[in-house]
């Protein structure tokens, strides 16, 4: 005896931010393959081995927002308004610190070590693959400067906790392309 049941779409926020999920890391991963492909190739310098530092602080930072986030979707679950803007505020704060320290390392790749994105083939790869992950955060703090707006002014945010839910999962995405990137720029690439 079989016994029916009733089948139900899945929730289209989740497929939705799969998708794109799905998308962009295949966008990532044609960025990391040129690369890889690159790398080692330029004819002139400067040279990675010479001029990158290894980004460690911003990189916890930005491993660490993966946890004040998931922190913040517990305090929500929770009703608890006050610890979610404070673990919010805490990934906003861990996100901004991470994109300014990228920009100060491009700074001095620009200013000190004279490495543009027309350089050679290390900075045309470099810039681009690790402006593409600049970009997704940036574009993720967007997101959360928008949520945490919306909780100081009040709005029913405890409503909104599928929506948190799913650009938790961009975040967190954009946390593990970092591990990707981080690995092979400046451990690999080196």
């Amino acid at each position: 005896m079989t016994i029916a049941r009733d089948w139900q779409l899945p929730d289209r926020g989740n497929v939705g931010i799969l998708m794109l999920i799905l998308t962009e890391a295949v966008l990532f991963a044609m960025f990391v393959v040129a690369y890889i492909v690159y790398l080692g190739q330029s004819t002139a310098g400067p040279y990675p081995k010479d001029i990158l530092n290894i980004p460690i602080l911003s990189t916890i930072c930005l491993l660490t927002s993966s946890l004040t986030i998931v922190l913040a979707e517990d305090a929500l679950k929770h009703g608890n308004l006050g610890n979610f803007r404070l673990w919010w505020l805490a990934t906003i704060a861990l996100g901004a610190e991470f994109i300014t320290a990228t920009f100060a390392e491009w700074r001095h790749l620009i200013v000190d070590e004279h490495l543009t994105i027309t350089t050679n083939l290390f900075g045309t790869t470099y810039y681009s693959l690790v402006g593409l992950h600049a970009t997704h955060v940036i574009v993720g703090l967007i997101f959360l400067m928008l949520v945490m707006i919306a909780t100081l002014l009040h709005f029913d945010i405890e409503k909104q906790a599928r929506r948190i839910k799913l650009l938790s999962w961009y975040w967190h995405f954009v946390d593990a392309v970092w591990v990707v990137v981080f690995t092979v720029v400046y451990i690999i690439g080196r």
